[in-house]
This record gives structure tokens, sequence and C-alpha cells, in this order.
């Protein structure tokens, strides 16, 4: 299972998502399937600090994640990434379409920095929000 991991300026939310995923697949909440998890920053600081989270891979920029989000099973980040210009601008038009067009299931954060708001959404600390994440990659690995 390859599972990007996608996220800009500081990279605290790829990181808690590393940190997560990383957590329950040890702790065998995913099942015996193996998993490749890719750290795909807007900027070298988000890559690295995905990195030290323990992403297996990392890449950086524009290219990295046109290459890799259609090649995913599973792609996590700040609802921001299927926007262009998200992230302070640092989510290019081209980016937003690589991901929104990958076939990968999409497990979005829904940060309202963004000026994204998705209707019926319960307002919830980011950690519940990365606990819900989690229980879907768990139902998608089952």
């Amino acid at each position: 299972m390859k599972i990007a991991v996608i996220d800009g300026q500081g990279g605290g939310i790829g990181k808690a998502l590393v940190d997560a995923v990383r957590s329950a697949h040890s702790n065998g909440f995913f099942g015996q399937e193996a998993i490749e998890l890719y750290a795909l920053g807007t900027n070298a600081l988000a890559t690295s600090l995905m990195l030290r989270s323990g992403a297996n891979y990392g890449a950086t920029g524009e290219n990295a994640i046109l290459i890799n989000a259609p090649k995913m099973d599973i792609i996590m980040g700040p609802i921001g990434i299927i926007s262009a210009n998200a992230l302070l601008g640092e989510l290019t038009p081209k980016m937003a379409e690589a991901i929104s067009s990958a076939e990968a299931a999409k497990i979005l954060i829904p940060i309202h920095k963004c000026n994204i708001t998705v209707a019926g959404v319960v307002p919830k600390a980011l950690g519940g929000y990365i606990e819900d994440a989690i229980d879907y990659v768990k139902s998608k690995m089952a």
C-alpha cells in the first residue's frame, strides 16, 4: 500500500499524519499489509519534518507531486491540497489538479485557513481529525 502525505508551510499537519500512520501500523492496526509512506512537501521544511517523523521516502516541489500522486493508493493532507493556490500560494494549480485527478483515496483534514468549509463537519481539534483519518485508512486496508 502506497500512502502519500502532502503538506506545505511548516509541515505540522503532515508530521502529525505521518506519526499517526506509523504508530497505527506498528501497533498492527492495519493488519500485516506493508506500507510505503511518501512525504511530499511543497517546500523542503515540510518534507524534512515528515521524513524525520518516519516517512520512507521524501520529495519536494511541484514535479515531485505531479509524478507521485498518480502512483498512490491513498493521499492524505490538509483539505487545501485539492485547491489551487492554497497553503499561502504554495499549492500550484498543477499540484491541485494532479492530486484531485489521482485515483487514490483522498483523506483530507478540514483546516479553515484555506477558506474552504465543508458543511456538516463538526469542529474539533486537529488530533480528532487525525484519529478520523487513521480510522479511514484502517477501513481502506481491511
